[in-house]
């Protein structure tokens, strides 16, 4: 037996107000079962598509059998999910015509990526054929894809949500935000002091530089645009609480307000360019960043041009694209990035 002050810490009751997992070593479980039947409903009763031929919506969740939960155990977050959806789907032709057709999906689990999930489209028995189910079964099939896989990332974000609790010293197993330099250790001292230092920093010309970066991804241009402006999708690949306004001039925090800044530009599939900082930066000095996007037939290249970056902050800014953005990405949706 260990001697008073001497046992293993991670079992060590800290002073805590809850007193509860402390160092979060022991094993806790969260069912998601009611808010993913909630969720899943919610999103793929949004699914409408038309074309010349006319319009298919999804009007009905008839099936929803599963069950969805997150296990918390030293500090990792496991996610299980199992569903068997079928969806009732109604088509309306031009000239006013209705049809009746079913969606099944039989394998939505952790066990398979997006892309892998099975998608089955067809007509009710006894309806005529209509080229409205190819649309559904194209263009429609895309967006219950898409539902499903914004299903997956806010699981893993809004329910995850006092999982992964502080310890005692109020510190993350996982860090949220950058490596802070020492000159921010220093600037977060005291309030006086980040005010003087702002204060000063007002004004100050400071030499900046240019950076570029191309990476490429296993996915369209569309859909990884779409991971870019989608709150919860952004939340999901940098495992950190955000707020995105994906307009013309809408704000947007990232990595807890690590990083801030306003879009200046969206071009749907094309190009997205914004005002960014990170929160260590002198007050009131922005970068210029633009991503464009190029379809290279199933794969989407993304470059990256950020001008007017502090000099000083190059290599940082540089690696934190690349791991909290890029490779946070490729790791979340498994889009099979390539570094160049």
């Amino acid at each position: 037996m260990a001697k008073w002050g001497e046992g293993d810490p991670r079992w060590i009751v800290e002073q805590r107000a809850d007193a509860t997992n402390v160092n979060n070593w022991h094993w806790t479980e969260r069912d998601a079962s009611n808010w993913s039947t909630e969720k899943l409903k919610a999103l793929l009763l949004t699914i409408k598509v038309e074309n010349a031929e006319g319009i298919c919506e999804v009007t009905e969740v008839s099936k929803l059998d599963g069950e969805a939960s997150i296990n918390n155990r030293k500090g990792k977050l496991i996610f299980f999910y199992e569903w068997n959806i079928k969806l009732t789907w109604t088509g309306t032709s031009l000239s006013e015509v209705k049809y009746k057709g079913y969606v099944e999906i039989p394998n939505l689990s952790d066990e398979n990526d997006v892309d892998e999930i099975e998608i089955s489209v067809s007509l009710a028995k006894d309806e005529p054929d209509t080229n409205l189910l190819a649309l559904m079964r194209k263009e429609g099939a895309e967006k219950i894809r898409n539902a499903l896989g914004t299903y997956i990332s806010t699981l893993k974000t809004e329910f995850t949500q006092g999982m992964i609790l502080p310890t005692v010293n109020g510190e993350q197993l996982e860090p949220a935000l950058p490596p802070p330099s020492k000159a921010e250790q220093r600037n977060t001292t005291s309030t006086a002091d980040t005010a003087a230092l702002h204060s000063k920093s007002i004004g100050v010309k400071i030499p900046t530089c240019k950076i570029n970066l191309k990476e490429v991804f296993l996915t369209s241009p569309e859909e990884l645009y779409r991971v870019f402006i989608t709150q919860e999708m952004v939340q999901a690949f940098t495992h950190a609480p955000a707020a995105i306004e994906a307009d013309k001039g809408g704000k947007f925090q990232l990595l807890d307000g690590s990083v801030t800044g306003e879009f200046t530009d969206l071009v749907p599939e094309k190009q997205i360019a914004m005002k960014w900082r990170f929160k260590s930066w002198p007050v009131g000095h922005f970068a210029t960043i633009t991503l464009t996007f190029a379809d290279k037939g199933g794969e989407t290249e993304v470059h990256l041009e950020g001008k007017g970056i502090p000099a000083n902050e190059e290599e940082r800014t540089r690696e934190g694209w690349r791991h909290y953005y890029f490779e946070g990405i490729n790791q979340t949706f498994g889009y099979g990035a390539h570094l160049f």
